[in-house]
Parts: structure tokens; C-alpha cells; sequence
């Protein structure tokens, strides 16, 4: 169990006056234990939780077919175990909540994880319980890493950085979409992922649409690439994007991107402790403007174990940014109006003083070149 975690949880409790959280989701309950269960955000159905007490107890909930595993991370913690084709997931947590003793008390759950049916369950078999919503409490701890959290995401933005630098470099014209996500894929792995989501390939005139895989397009001269992915360790996601260019450049594709450099630098220098996330947005939205490109609805979010949280620097987030908070920024024109897209996404992290670049293995000031 992250202890850090736990006492997180557990002052959360205190505060809202709760005796006891009951974690559910795939990203909270990897947050509190640093386990990801293998097929949880698979099949979000097969539930696995933590209850957290007031007073720091805590119990688990594994569906057995999960139990080896759960049971060899966690030799010590009481688990109480539910049985797949049974459906009776809910029946054993309301079993273990109330064996550690708050079956009628106030339980808080991430009510926009738990389906309806489960949630009539638990009410119907602790009619004396209360339960209360917490996911926007777990959703605002996350969004301050903790030291350890902080390497892991850096480790994973030089791996995504790295990645898409060794697909490019084997890239070359008359190379297919697919064979640069071999590569891209191998790669990852190469560097110590252990998995990733959304992996983007769009080159030529594939580079306009934003979140698309890859096809056996061949890579043509004059070609704009956009490659973007998340490695993933331990839950937790980078994202970084890179824009290639195949031989020449084509026409205004340099120009384009000196601007979307330029507003790179201004984001690295705008994010602080104290910025105010709609306000950088603002600032943003002006340079835009200045720079005759098209205006976006954010240019930067949250990110750790989901692939957008909170905060987002668009123009509805007035919340400042705070140290250990870690934002993935970036810069993008979809539409340039000359028949390819461009995207540059950096991971960011909220120093006490500035920002700190993650994904810094490749230099973005020019164009990559491929061929």
C-alpha cells in the first residue's frame, strides 16, 4: 500500500466528517495501493476496492480470480474475496464494510464509478449507511504529485520522447504507417513501459484529423507526421507528440511551426505556482491571435492516472497551479489550412519556483527530419 496515499484518504475522511472511503475505480484504487489489477480497467465490472477507515484501517476487495495476485502484493492487509460468476461483488464489500465496523455509518464512493445497480445493492444491504460522493476529493488529491509519482512520470515522458525519436529515425520514404508503429511500439517496451493507450499516427493528409491510428499509408516526400502516445507504468500515463517532416518540408510547414514554438516558450514561461490556469489561457488565446492562428479550446491539462485530469488551462479553470502538479502542454494547429496538421505536447512539471520540461530528450525548436 502507498502509505502516503492512505493518509491522504484517510485526512479526506476526517475532513468531510466521513467514517470510512470505499475506492473503486481502476485509477483510484492503483493511487492507494500502487497495484494495478491486471484485467480492472479491462473489465471494470470485476471490482476491485479499498475501504479506508477515519481511524487509518483498511480492507480490500478482490474478485478471486485476481486473489493470487492481490494476495502476493499485499500478504499482510485483510481481503475479502468475491466470486466472479456469482455477481456478488457488492454483497462481500458490504460484508467487509460492515466487519470493519461502519455499516452504519457515513461512507463516501466515487459515485461516478460505481453503476446504479451496485449502489441500490450496498444501500439495500447497509440500510443504515449514508454515502457520499468523493471522487471530485480524490480527483483534487491527485492532481498534487508526490516525489515518487513525480519520477515515475518523468521516467515515462523521456520513454514516450525517446520512442518516437527511434521511430522516426527509421522512418524513411516509402515506409508505411504500420511500420512506424512497429517501431514505435517496439520501443517503448525497449525503454521500460509496460503498456500504452492511444497511440496516433496520422501523416500527410492524415495529419488533420486528431486522434487516428495507423494505416498502410506510405510516407511520401514532403510528408507532416504527427505521432503522439501514452506509455503507461503502474497505472500512470505520459503523452507527448511529436511533429516529423519527410525530406523537404512542405510549403509553409516551417513557418507554421516556428510559431507553434514560440508559444511553447511562452507556456514554459506563464506556468508557476499562483498562475491562474484560465488566465495563461488568455495570455495564450492573445498570442494566437497575434500569430494569425486559429484559437483551441485548452492548450494544456492535468495528467497521471487518467490521460486528462484536472486542472485545464482553458478558459473556464479559474484554479491556481501548485507545486507537484504535472500538465501535459500543447501547442497545435489541426487545421493549418494547407493540408496538414501540426502538434507539439510536452509534459510539465509545477516547480516552487517555474516549470520543469519532462519530455526533454528531443529537440522541438525545428521540424524533425525524416529521410
Amino acid at each position: 500500500m502507498r502509505e502516503e496515499i492512505v493518509d491522504r484518504v484517510k485526512a479526506l475522511a476526517q475532513r468531510q466528517n466521513l467514517d470510512a472511503v470505499v475506492v473503486l475505480s481502476p485509477e483510484n484504487y492503483a493511487y492507494v495501493t500502487g497495484l494495478v489489477v491486471p484485467s480492472h480497467p479491462l473489465m471494470r465490472w470485476r471490482h476491485a476496492a479499498v475501504a479506508i477507515k477515519a481511524d487509518g484501517t483498511r480492507a480490500l476487495l478482490s474478485v478471486d480470480m485476481e486473489a493470487s495476485t492481490v494476495r502476493k502484493r499485499f500478504p499482510n492487509e485483510t481481503i475479502k474475496i468475491w466470486k466472479e460468476f456469482s455477481y456478488d461483488a457488492m454483497d462481500r464489500l458490504a460484508d467487509l464494510l460492515a466487519e470493519i465496523g461502519v455499516a452504519e455509518g457515513r461512507i463516501g464512493i466515487e459515485m461516478d464509478f460505481v453503476p446504479g445497480g451496485d449502489l441500490a445493492k450496498l444501500r439495500a444491504r447497509l440500510p443504515k449507511a449514508s454515502w457520499t460522493a468523493v471522487e471530485a476529493d480524490l480527483a483534487r488529491a491527485r492532481q498534487i504529485k508526490t516525489p515518487a509519482e513525480i519520477d515515475l512520470l518523468r521516467r515515462l515522458s523521456v520513454i514516450a520522447d525517446k520512442a518516437i525519436k527511434t521511430a522516426y529515425d527509421a522512418m524513411a520514404p516509402g515506409k508505411s504507417e504500420f511500420d512506424l508503429a512497429n517501431v514505435l511500439t517496439g520501443a517503448l517496451y525497449t525503454e521500460g513501459a509496460e503498456y500504452f493507450k492511444m497511440l496516433i499516427i496520422a501523416t500527410g493528409e492524415r495529419s488533420v484529423f486528431p486522434n487516428v491510428g495507423p494505416t498502410s499509408r506510405v510516407l511520401q516526400e514532403h510528408d507532416i507526421c504527427r505521432v503522439e502516445v501514452f506509455p503507461i507504468i503502474a497505472g500512470y500515463h505520459a503523452g507527448v507528440c511529436r511533429t516529423a517532416q519527410v525530406g523537404t518540408a512542405p510549403a509553409h510547414a516551417e513557418e507554421i511551426w516556428a510559431k507553434l514554438v514560440e508559444c511553447k516558450y511562452m507556456l514554459l514561461d506563464l506556468i508557476k505556482p499562483g498562475a491562474i490556469c484560465s488566465e495563461i489561457y488568455s495570455v495564450y488565446c492573445k498570442k494566437l491571435e497575434a500569430l494569425n492562428l486559429p484559437l483551441i479550446s485548452f492548450v494544456g491539462h492535468g495528467i497521471g492516472l487518467h490521460l486528462h485530469e484536472d486542472p485545464y488551462l482553458g478558459a473556464i479553470c479559474d484554479q491556481p497551479l501548485e507545486a507537484g502538479m504535472v500538465l501535459g502542454i500543447e501547442p497545435l494547429i489541426y487545421e493549418t489550412g494547407y493540408g496538414f496538421g501540426m502538434q507539439n505536447k510536452d509534459m510539465v512539471l509545477v516547480t516552487d519556483k517555474g516549470c520543469e520540461l519532462l519530455s526533454d530528450f528531443t529537440n522541438t525548436d525545428r521540424l524533425i527530419r525524416i529521410g
